[in-house]
């Protein structure tokens, strides 16, 4: 039986991934969809379900070797495998279950390539861990961070593991922020990618270590290839011991943000 994704390299796989959990996600939109229920308000729909198998059939596919995680399906692939796919199949499940199409197809190889696609905007965003693209109509740019916007996105979705300390929702309410920002409340990581590629000055949200959540591992990728200074909120390089995120364009607008959060930049 051939291979259809012999000879991709792995932002190719990624972006073909990614891309064709995006078609799934359009041909389902607009769909009664069955919910099935997380726990504390979470839930996935019938939607979810079947893009993580459109991707993972992708993967499996083109990286037989590899082991993937899924966030529908847990862990699965090539037992003991020294590389892993992390895949967000449907970033925005309640904003897709209530018809609004701000989402996003999420597709990671842990420490190397990185795809996400907007269904809706008609773009794929890929990195191959060196250097980041943008691909819209079948051209492909590279992507280049700038703070011009102002435009912040901070994630404010609950809980808050920083609390009582550092929220992401507290810099709403610092008048330092809003002379300088203009705020923009995120649901989907898609805001990562639009911080690489210049729609958004930065992004921040509290949490633990973000480096290898499914949610979060693709959008930091490009962010890193693309040249944005990447952080967690106490200024620290994100990994295991990490708190949280700050993707900014540029050292300039990072800094600013570190000072309203309370915590400088290490420098090195």
């Amino acid at each position: 039986m051939s291979n259809s994704y012999a000879g991709l390299d792995d932002a190719a796989v990624a972006t073909a991934a990614a891309c064709a959990g995006a078609d799934v996600v359009r041909a389902l939109y607009g769909r009664r969809l069955a919910r099935i229920d997380k726990g504390g308000g979470d839930f996935a729909t019938t939607a979810d379900v079947e893009v993580e198998k459109t991707i993972l059939g992708i993967l499996r596919e083109a990286r037989p070797d590899d082991a993937v995680l899924g966030e529908e399906s847990g862990p699965g692939g090539a037992a003991g495998a020294a590389r892993q796919w992390l895949v967000d199949p449907l970033c925005g499940t309640l904003n897709y279950a209530v018809g609004t199409m701000l989402v996003a197809v999420n597709v990671a190889l842990c420490g190397g390539a990185a795809a996400v696609a907007d269904p809706f905007g008609g773009e794929v965003f890929f990195t191959d861990g060196e250097t980041a693209w943008v691909r819209r109509d079948g051209a492909d740019a590279r992507l280049v961070p700038s703070s011009a916007t102002g435009l912040v996105d901070v994630n404010l979705d609950p809980p808050f593991p920083g609390a009582p300390g550092f929220r992401a929702v507290d810099l709403l309410a610092r008048p330092a922020f809003v002379e300088r920002f203009r705020p923009r409340v995120g649901s989907t990581t898609l805001a990562l990618s639009w911080v690489a590629a210049g729609k958004r000055a930065a992004y921040v949200t509290d949490g633990g270590d973000l480096s290898g959540s499914v949610h979060f591992a693709a959008g930091i990728a490009l962010c890193k290839a693309a040249g944005c200074v990447v952080t967690g909120i106490d200024g620290a390089p994100i990994g295991p011991t990490g708190r949280g995120l700050v993707a900014a364009a540029d050292s300039e607008t990072h800094d600013l943000l570190m000072s309203m959060i309370g915590t400088p930049r290490p420098r090195v």
